[in-house]
């Protein structure tokens, strides 16, 4: 298993499955263009390395595309092989709808997945890489962040695979945490 995205990255990179672009590209039309034209060709991930504005203005971070472009890479992004992706899912597809055992001899055939269910449970750590940099209220800018425009005709750029958290404002079951992917439109500078 990876233990960031850099390792995934050098990783990716020694397989010759990421590329590098250091000529600007601008996060608005193009960008897309290029990774849908490698996805469709099951193409390397790409790390553009100089990402422009429409003015011309240098973002201070580059931006990776295309990282989960083949299943192989997903696999890899998992820390298995292409061949185990489907054991992956048969353990996913338990995990959704589990069934009791029928006996005691079916419960000793469960213990491998229930010793891989137990190696899931995330770690709460007290410092993480991802909380280095913690921008709040009026230091938010999204205008500072390198978010595609898609498709022509779009009113804003949209953040296209964010993970979002969402929690109810009570303790009832009903406002448990929610935890999904779904496409986020930018509406202002912190938005």
């Amino acid at each position: 298993m990876f233990h960031s995205l850099r390792d995934f990255m050098t990783h990716l990179e020694a397989k010759g499955r990421l590329v590098r672009v250091k000529g600007p590209v601008s996060p608005k039309l193009e960008m897309t263009e290029i990774q849908t034209r490698l996805l469709a060709e099951g193409g390397p991930a790409v790390l553009f390395e100089q990402v422009v504005s429409d003015a011309g203005r240098r973002y201070p971070m580059p931006m990776l595309v295309n990282l989960f472009g083949t299943t192989e890479r997903v696999a890899w992004g998992m820390g298995r092989e292409l061949a185990e992706l489907r054991a992956v899912g048969e353990t996913l597809a338990f995990l959704k709808q589990p069934e009791p055992p029928g006996g005691w001899r079916d419960a000793l055939n469960k213990l491998p997945l229930l010793k891989t269910v137990m190696a899931m449970k995330p770690a709460t750590v007290s410092k993480a890489p991802c909380q280095e940099v913690v921008l709040q209220g009026g230091e938010i800018d999204l205008g500072a962040l390198p978010i595609q425009t898609c498709w022509p005709g779009e009113p804003a750029p949209l953040i296209t695979w964010p993970l979002v958290i969402t929690k109810g404002p009570g303790t009832d079951k009903r406002d448990a945490t929610n935890v999904g992917i779904y496409r986020m439109q930018v509406a202002g500078r912190n938005k």
